[in-house]
């Protein structure tokens, strides 16, 4: 073949005189021997991943959080109710949003480590997503609940508050959220596909990545933090200035437009994650570039990338190499950097020959910016 610049191209029709080629992580199954490696693909995954080990931390974080969470709901609840505040009953709702959000997760977290099936063949690990997306259309209802109630405060006028009640509350409920946010804070088309295909599975070592449900679960519990701090204000003043009752329904106007604002982020992630969209923490061209920088690739198209989780980056590619080319070593190789540096759970590699057909096809074009 003679020499040709690379080119990045999607879906491309394999030349009538390229031979199949298929690569399973062992042995050529053309009749050509791994003369270099006959590794199992799945050699280098133990089984004590990170990702694993950010599970297991996610769901020790959640166990302590939720339980210190249903103790003080308890005493939120009765310290409201003593003190007439709504302001006060809101947090614990709040407080109560936060403990249902953390059993989500960990129920999400379990079964996010069931094994695959032949339906669910990639396993369960978006159940994490939803249960984040479920966490944050709970906190929305709840919200709203009371944002209700306190229309209804301010327009009936008919409630008193007791202010020494309401302060040792809600400094309390301070204190606590402080608590929680130090326990869940994280530190840190086709053409034919007749040719050969690799895959690998590795594991990111990029520990510093953020469990979904814990990050959830962390932003309830500083939005509920923002809020006991606005509650311990109104405690405040109500116990100075009983008359300026209405400032604890205005409180909870001000601070469930606060809590919600603190959603959206979550929100936008998990839709992204759900369409498909290429992950944080991963550049599309550079992937691309890397990929064209191997000895021996003269084009690549079908790249895609997306995760199963945040922590668990996936990518498919077709690769097409020059006729000269080692098609093992080629591989090979692209799977050792794309694990060198971006650290992918899954990587499926297809290899096929070069074809000139592939520059005219529209459909092997790449993505738009």
């Amino acid at each position: 073949m003679e020499t040709m610049d690379k080119r990045y191209l999607l879906d491309v029709t394999p030349g009538p005189h390229s031979l199949p080629r298929s690569y399973s992580g062992a042995p050529w199954q053309n009749d050509q021997p791994n003369s270099l490696s006959n590794q199992h693909c799945h050699a280098q995954q133990g089984l004590s991943s990170p990702y694993n080990a950010q599970k297991e931390r996610a769901r020790r974080q959640l166990y302590l959080a939720s339980s210190i969470c249903l103790v003080f709901i308890i005493g939120e609840v009765v310290g409201g109710y003593l003190a007439h505040s709504l302001a006060v009953m809101t947090d614990a709702a709040h407080l109560l949003t936060d403990f249902a959000s953390m059993l989500i997760s960990l129920f999400s977290l379990w079964m996010s480590s069931r094994p695959a099936t032949k339906t669910m063949n990639y396993g369960w690990h978006r159940a994490e997503i939803l249960g984040a997306l479920l966490s944050v259309l709970s906190i929305w209802v709840v919200t709203g609940v009371l944002v209700y109630l306190a229309v209804q405060r301010l327009i009936s006028g008919d409630y008193e508050i007791e202010g020494g009640a309401m302060l040792i509350t809600s400094g309390c409920a301070v204190a606590v959220n402080i608590i929680m946010g130090f326990t869940l804070h994280q530190s840190g088309h086709g053409h034919g596909h007749g040719h050969g295909h690799g895959h690998n599975h590795g594991t990111s070592s990029k520990e510093e990545e953020q469990n979904p449900s814990v990050r959830a679960a962390f932003i309830h519990v500083v939005g509920d933090l923002l809020q006991s701090l606005g509650v311990l204000v109104a405690a405040l003043i109500l116990y100075y200035k009983p008359e300026y009752k209405y400032v604890d329904p205005i409180c909870t106007f001000l601070f469930s437009i606060l809590v919600l604002g603190t959603t959206l982020t979550i929100l936008r992630d998990v839709v992204l994650m759900l369409m498909e969209a290429t992950p944080k923490g991963v550049d599309f061209t550079a992937v691309r570039d890397l990929l064209l920088s191997v000895e021996g690739v003269a084009a690549l198209h079908s790249l895609h990338i997306w995760a199963l989780t945040v922590a668990q980056p996936v990518l498919s590619v077709h690769i097409a190499i020059a006729q000269e080319a080692d098609a093992q070593m080629v591989l090979k190789e692209a799977r050792a950097r794309l694990q060198g540096m971006f650290h992918f759970h899954t990587t499926t590699i297809q290899i096929e020959d070069y074809s000139e057909d592939m520059k005219d096809c529209q459909e092997c074009q790449g993505p738009s910016d």
